[in-house]
């Protein structure tokens, strides 16, 4: 597979390795009906104020391989500099980055050198965040598109790239443009794994199944689907077994795959020009669901239809599949602005003029999301994909969790801001918006884990390096019950393993005859971390004793 090449690639390939670990530091929690508190709300949602790098490597302990949906909306790189949220990824911080982690060459840099360096690392630790059925979107326009899809197919594998869609999100177009007025954008969207068909299928609403399903029994509301296969390339000669005969009663229009009494029109899957087609059912299907045939007398003969029902009893609501354009009305850019200028009436709007469709950004996570997901954005922005979060828990009272991260000094003042008003209600008369409820965590990036001679940071609080083992070991949340304080060296017990951290700051721990009176209850196995062990390995094996130096063997994500 061809692989894209630019300035700069060599010294960013790995670096997402090398970013430091940072402790999440909680500044404060929300909830609708009590406002903001002091304490974690537990509830699951983050914001994060940060470097997104780093913060997406500190999710790592926890989140590896468990957020269903990421949603991103990177700087576009038009070379725009006029709004809060540069978007020529000339940023101040993202200049200084580049010097530390490209050096010297990072001055000869193009823009598209300077936003593939910013964006690979990024997706890299994405791509380790995402999990094996869910899906990344990435909203782009036609600056960066080409190149992010190649390093989309070397990061995410070119067989899982899933759709490239098209949001008209401009009807008008921008009449400033040289050659064409460009109305649209993109969205890549790649999956971590070969996903099922149908995997991003969403139900179809109440409006389309009353327009579309205009027939009713006893069983529910359905549409009559034509038997026939409407491809030509689908016939006779390609698909044999699906050519046979299937015969109709012309009174009770009931089908059967056999000539008898009463069941005497002989029907084959053929075009009206008499081209030899086939049907899309094989002879056992059609034998076994017989009950959903139908003949129907049209002008050019009897044709065999199958109902399709909207919703079974019991069963699953009728689905869809999105089209690759993406024209709704509600997804244009104007929408996303009207919801933004209602929630923030104050605010200048030319702070954050383009802000995404909450309907748009709401869509995309509709497809791939189940209730209880989690939807990672760490180009968070104004919040507008936290809000699609809540908006869609409301709808259909689901549970979603949302994680954002966002680098810039407004994550307070405007996407935490957001989601505050969201939650509780927001706008006056015509534009009153009822609150969806929720709460969140607000966090700031705080001091790394290991210090620079990769030592444990004798700074860090205990309790988060702790949380940090745990983690690593488990992928688990930290047992909330635990004592933190440093006698107690258990962390937990987990699936019959259970799991030790004898450490003491300024001092070295070794794990020895007289350390094994930390050992509080009987386990299968023990996983022991310290700084020596001093116990025969023979005795260790009998056991069933693991020893996990501090800090050599601690997981560096």
């Amino acid at each position: 597979m061809p692989t894209l090449n630019w300035i700069g690639k060599d010294k960013i390939v790995n670096h997402h390795q090398e970013v430091p670990f940072k402790i999440l530091e909680h500044k404060y929690g929300f909830t609708a009906e009590g406002g903001q508190i002091q304490a974690e709300t537990d509830s699951g949602n983050k914001i994060i104020h940060g470097d997104n790098l780093e913060a997406l490597k500190s999710l790592l302990p926890q989140y590896e391989g468990k957020i269903k949906c990421i949603y991103i909306d990177p700087p576009y790189n038009t070379g725009e500099e006029k709004w809060a949220y540069n978007d020529n990824v000339n940023n101040s911080k993202i200049r200084k980055w580049l010097g530390e982690v490209v050096g010297k060459a990072g001055e000869d840099l193009s823009r598209h050198d300077k936003w593939l360096c910013m964006i690979y690392p990024r997706l890299k630790l994405l791509h380790k965040l995402l999990a094996d059925d869910g899906a990344i979107f990435i909203s782009l326009d036609e600056n960066e598109i080409t190149n992010a899809r190649m390093v989309c197919y070397e990061i995410f594998g070119e067989k899982n790239f899933i759709a490239q869609l098209v949001l008209l999100c401009n009807p008008k177009g921008r009449s400033q443009d040289k050659y064409f007025a460009t109305n649209h954008e993109y969205c890549l969207v790649f999956s971590k794994t070969n996903l099922d068909r149908g995997a991003f299928n969403v139900k179809k609403s109440p409006e389309e199944i009353s327009k579309n399903y205009k027939h009713k029994d006893e069983f529910g509301v359905y549409r009559l689907m034509e038997l026939r296969n409407t491809h030509r390339e689908f016939n006779r000669e390609t698909r044999p077994n699906l050519f046979y005969p299937i015969y109709i009663n012309p009174k009770t229009k009931e089908t059967s795959l056999e000539k008898n009494d009463g069941f005497e029109v002989e029907c084959y899957p053929l075009w009206n020009d008499g081209f030899e087609g086939c049907w899309t059912w094989g002879k056992d299907l059609a034998e076994k669901d017989n009950n959903l045939l139908v003949g129907k007398k049209q002008k050019s003969g009897w044709k065999v239809y199958r109902k399709s029902y909207a919703q079974l009893k019991g069963g699953p609501k009728a689905e869809k599949k999105l089209f690759t354009i993406l024209n709704d009305s509600s997804f244009y850019t104007e929408k996303g602005q009207s919801s933004f200028g209602n929630i923030f009436p104050g605010l200048n709007k030319n702070d954050f003029p383009q802000p995404k469709s909450v309907d748009y950004v709401k869509e995309l996570i509709n497809t791939i999301t189940t209730k209880d997901s989690i939807v990672l954005d760490s180009f968070a922005g104004s919040g507008t994909t936290a809000q699609a979060v809540l908006n869609l828990n409301y709808e259909d009272g689901g549970n979603r969790k949302f994680i954002l991260i966002e680098m810039e000094d407004y994550a307070n003042d405007i996407t935490s801001e957001r989601i505050k008003r969201v939650s509780k209600g927001y706008g006056e008369e015509k534009n009153a918006a009822p609150g969806t409820g929720g709460e969140f965590d607000f966090y700031e990036l705080g001091m790394t884990l290991f210090d620079e001679n990769q030592n444990l940071n004798e700074e860090v609080d205990i309790k988060k390096i702790r949380e940090f083992i745990w983690y690593s070991e488990t992928r688990t949340a930290f047992p909330v019950s635990r004592d933190n304080s440093e006698s107690n060296f258990l962390l937990g017990e987990k699936d019959g393993t259970s799991y030790y951290f004898i450490y003491k700051p300024n001092e070295l721990t070794t794990l020895d005859y007289d350390a094994l009176n930390v050992i509080e209850k009987k386990s299968e196995q023990y996983i022991v971390y310290a700084d020596n062990c001093l116990l025969p390995k023979e005795f260790m094996v009998k056991h069933n004793i693991i020893f996990k130096k501090i800090p050599r063997d601690i997981t560096r994500f």
